[in-house]
């Protein structure tokens, strides 16, 4: 129901708020030196591109990875040439107890979480009469069990520490209908985790920031296909994929403290695929 003007006239005690003692220099706010980040799906792809933005920026990383241990190497060679510090964790994400132990162990390692990347997917683009359960089931269990865990686990430690960062990529696909190739399940836990990042950004607002990335194509495993990518260039008004070192700088973005005023977005990257 809307309050009258006079009563919505009326001050409430707590507001408004301190400004956050952040930089004014925006180069400096865009700094992570001091600050830890967990990055998952990180072995190759966005996820590797986001582990390097945070190293570049003189962050702390953790690198969770599932079965590519290139993130071992590439987690070795982030600390060399950047001088921060790094490690690579395995982990199903779709593994609740594996996910809370991990949490735990990045947190003993490195002394805290200031920021959480939920990257972690997987595809299996068929309609869903073609579909079959259990591959339904792979893609539920990834895409949106795994992104309900890792949020749960962090948030734990961002509530107990009193402040923290969830970053979720979800996709373009959480707002639109592929073509020309259905995929309606990968479609819909996309659409599930973009509403969830929204939902977490008022339940934890007295401690933590929650923000949502939906890409459009790029050029990685998890790009467009061979069946598809011919159209996504026609479709795409910049025709062609995304280079990850062209997202790199909207995740640095929300991790930092340029974004502090920032919570509850869902910051679409796709190239203008979804303008018409």
């Amino acid at each position: 129901m809307s309050m009258t003007v006079e009563e919505a006239g009326v001050e409430r005690p707590g507001f408004p708020k301190p400004f956050p003692n952040t930089p004014s220099n925006v180069l400096e706010q865009f700094q992570m030196k001091g600050k830890v980040t967990v990055v998952n799906g990180a072995a190759d792809g966005i996820g590797l591109a986001v582990a390097y933005a945070m190293a570049e920026a003189g962050g702390n990383v953790a690198l969770w990875y599932n079965s590519n241990h290139a993130a071992i190497t590439r987690a070795e060679e982030i600390a060399k040439e950047f001088g921060v510090k790094t490690k690579a964790y395995q982990v199903a994400v779709e593994n609740a107890d594996a996910v809370e132990k991990t949490m735990d162990e990045v947190v003993n390692d490195f002394g805290k979480i200031d920021v959480f990347v939920a990257n972690a997917g997987m595809a299996i683009s068929k309609p869903i009469l073609e579909q079959t359960l259990p591959e339904y089931d792979k893609q539920m269990s990834v895409n949106v069990n795994g992104v309900v865990y890792c949020a749960k686990f962090a948030g734990h430690h961002f509530k107990r520490q009193g402040f923290g960062n969830l970053i979720i990529t979800s996709s373009m696909s959480a707002r639109i209908v592929n073509v020309p190739i259905d995929q309606p399940i990968y479609n819909g836990t996309k659409a599930f985790i973009s509403h969830f990042g929204k939902s977490l950004a008022h339940e934890w607002k007295d401690f933590a920031r929650v923000n949502i990335v939906s890409p459009g194509f790029f050029d990685t495993k998890m790009g467009a296909g061979e069946k598809v990518i011919n159209e996504a260039y026609r479709m795409t008004p910049l025709g062609r994929q995304g280079h990850t070192k062209e997202i790199k700088g909207l995740y640095l973005y929300l991790a930092s403290d340029a974004s502090t005023y920032m919570t509850g977005s869902d910051v679409l990257i796709d190239g203008g695929y979804c303008l018409p």
